[in-house]
């Protein structure tokens, strides 16, 4: 069994979704793997990964939207502030959406839909 690791670093404005299909795609190629699983894992605590199609932009802003109205920010009961008041609200959306991605990969694509940092 073969195995290939890497370290992407993703450069973000803020909350939102932000994709980065293209560096795991580019990931995929240099390893020359044809068939395999990729996993992909986000040490933050306060981030999460998903997977989603791109085919339509309206999916992305269905789902900021989503995450928004689950957790949003200002809500007086929370008591951690220590980092401000947007950073407990992300460690709940982190609770809500957290899990390593596993998708199969065959031949040069990942199969499946755009991968995408929130």
């Amino acid at each position: 069994m073969q195995q290939f690791s890497t370290t992407i670093e993703i450069s973000t404005r803020g909350a939102g979704l932000y994709e980065f299909t293209r560096e795991l795609g580019h990931f995929v190629g240099i390893s020359a793997v044809k068939y395999g699983l990729l996993t992909a894992f986000c040490q933050h605590t306060s981030a999460s990964l998903l997977i989603q199609e791109n085919a339509d932009a309206d999916v992305r802003t269905d789902l900021d939207g989503f995450f928004r109205r689950l957790v949003p920010e200002g809500m007086e009961w929370i008591v951690h502030r220590t980092e401000g008041p947007d950073d407990m609200p992300a460690h709940a959306r982190h609770v809500a959406g957290h899990l390593p991605l596993r998708a199969p990969h065959a031949a040069a694509s990942a199969a499946g839909g755009a991968a995408s940092h929130r």
